[in-house]
């Protein structure tokens, strides 16, 4: 299939901008059935907005550190999640040894 550099209307700014060749190709891989709807500046600032690191930095999402206490041993230990109440979260020693008795 051939693409062409297309000229689409931002809905934030008004401004146009060009939705490239590359970038359709890009879409069409992924199966997006959408094209673009706003500029590369009024994306950035959206998703600023919304709380989401931009997807030029690592894959997207902010990193979450939370502090926490292991259920099992009681040490003081961080997690890449935010827990939610009413279950257990473990120390990388735990987890490693539920996973363990988990796969025996």
């Amino acid at each position: 299939m051939e693409f062409q550099d297309k000229v689409l209307k931002c809905i934030d700014c008004g401004a146009d901008f060009i939705f490239t060749a590359g970038e359709q190709l890009f879409f069409h891989d992924k199966q997006f059935k959408n094209e673009p709807k706003r500029c590369k500046a009024c994306k950035t600032k959206r998703v600023s907005v919304l709380g989401a690191a931009p997807s030029g930095q690592g894959n997207g999402f902010a990193k979450v550190e939370t502090r926490t206490t292991c259920s099992e041993c009681g040490k003081e230990t961080t997690v890449p999640f935010k827990p939610t109440q009413g279950r257990p979260v473990f120390c990388r020693e735990c987890f490693q040894q539920k996973r363990q008795v988990a796969s025996a």
